[in-house]
Order: structure tokens, then sequence, then C-alpha cells
């Protein structure tokens, strides 16, 4: 229990941060006289070598950090969600096997290999699909949901299997019930929780790679801060003693990590146990 109240403290800082902390902290891209000035009242995270103050830049990032988790998250889910439902009612079908082999195919290439090939073919620049510019946040929320969409199904699919063997859905056939009522009034409410508990994990993971990305230089471009390009961009400065350039952002990015996975963890356990 305590590590799950340490969990939800983390990731609720780590909110509370993305959400209040830019209203607080003042312009992430002001400069000033204070260049690379250590932690203080006046900056308590320091500044960086323009003189910006590290607190506000880390905050701004925390919240391009989790809008983006949460928009690939709701896009995997939105994405994944009709798939599993669908290959899992109707399991053994055409259909089943081609949503579980287009599955392996995604899964077999790793998010920071796809990322990597898809932002050497278009660039870290916008590109337009006609009248619609993709920008690189729009680009790493693609990524990532897509991603996650054979995390998502396999799961929405092995928890419509459960389902499926309960007393009640040979009932519900015989009755005449329509199989979309079936989906969606019977299975997807009672596959909901065990992708909520997903969802949860998800965003332990989404933060790591959107942070990491960033990091690379493959995520969301300078000079919008990031915790990733803050965490790397700090990293050449660690051997002159200027710790809290890239130290601090990733303390900030590890409790978001933390935080959600934590969380996942311990909704994991409460429904083992009701199960």
């Amino acid at each position: 229990m305590s590590l799950t109240r340490f969990g939800i403290a983390c990731a609720g800082l780590f909110c509370l941060l993305a959400v209040l902390g830019p209203l607080l902290t003042g312009a992430p891209d002001a400069t000033g006289p204070d260049v690379l000035a250590g932690p203080s009242l006046a900056h308590p995270f320091g500044t960086d070598q323009l003189g910006r103050d590290l607190l506000a830049r880390t905050a701004a990032g925390t919240r391009v950090s989790l809008l983006v988790s949460l928009a690939a998250v709701a896009l995997g889910l939105l994405l994944a969600l009709p798939l599993g439902l669908l290959a899992g009612y109707l399991r053994g079908s055409l259909l089943d096997d081609l949503v579980m082999r287009a599955l392996e195919i995604i899964q077999a290439l790793p998010m920071f290999v796809l990322a990597m090939f898809v932002i050497g073919l278009s660039g870290t620049a916008t590109v337009h699909l006609g009248p619609i510019p993709i920008t690189m946040t729009v680009k790493v929320v693609l990524l990532l949901g897509v991603a996650f969409v054979p995390y998502f199904a396999r799961v929405a699919r092995a928890a419509t299997l459960v389902e499926m063997g309960q007393d009640y859905m040979p009932a519900l056939r015989v009755i005449g019930v329509r199989r979309g009522r079936i989906i969606l009034g019977e299975l997807l409410p009672n596959v909901a929780p065990a992708m909520a508990v997903q969802a949860f994990l998800a965003m332990a993971l989404a933060v790591f790679a959107e942070s990491g990305l960033g990091f690379l230089g493959l995520g969301v471009q300078l000079p919008q801060a990031t915790l990733g390009n803050l965490t790397g961009g700090g990293t050449g400065y660690l051997p002159a003693g200027i710790w809290w350039y890239s130290v601090l952002p990733g303390v900030v990015m590890l409790a978001g990590i933390l935080g959600f996975n934590l969380i996942g963890d311990a909704l994991t356990d409460k429904l083992r146990r009701v199960a």
C-alpha cells in the first residue's frame, strides 16, 4: 500500500507540474543574465546556458510529455480496442488470423527503430498531408499510438476470450441478442477494467518513450522544451559540475514513469484479486 501511495504522489506531482507549472513559473524561453546558475530561491532548478529558468522549462516539458503520452495512449486504445474485441469474439476466424498477424508485424519493429525509420523518411520538420500540417509533436503521438496498438489489442482479445467462456454468453445468443449489442453492451464494459489498468502502465512507457526520443533528438524539437531534450542538452555540462541542468528534469521524468507504473501495478494486483 505504501508503494501505491508513493506512486500516486509521484504521478500527482508530475501532473500538477504539467498543469499548473507553466502558469506559475513564467515564460520558459525568457533569457536572463544568470547563465548556468545553480539552484537558488530565484531559480529552484537553476538556469541553462542562455540564462533561462530551468524550472519553467521543466514545467513546459512536463506538460508536453503528459499531453503527448495521453494522446498516444488514447490513440492506441481507440485503434486497438475494436480490433481486440472483434478478434476475441470471432476467435479462429479469418478476421482473427489477419488481425493477429498484422499485430505481430507491428510488434516485430521496436519502437525506437520504427521512430528512426519514420523520422528518417519525413525529417523533423513539419510536413503537410494536403492542407493538414503534421508537426513533430503529432508525429510522436502517431508513432507511439501505433506502437501501443499490438499491446492493447492483445490484452483486449485475451479479456474478450475470458468473457466468451462465461456461461451467460451462450444464453445471450440463444435469446437472440444481436452481435453488436453483445460486443458493446456486454463485452466492452467487462473488458474496460483490464484496459484501464493497461492504460496506466502504457502511460509510464509513453513518458519514457517520448523522453527517450527527445533525448536522442528524434522527438519534439527545440526551442520547445521537453524532458528528453532538457536531459540530453544538459549531459554535456556534467563534467563541469553543472548537474542540475540534466539531473533535475531527469528526476521529474523518473517521477512520472515510476508513478504511473506503480499505479498500474497496484491496479493489476487488485484486478487479479477481484477475478
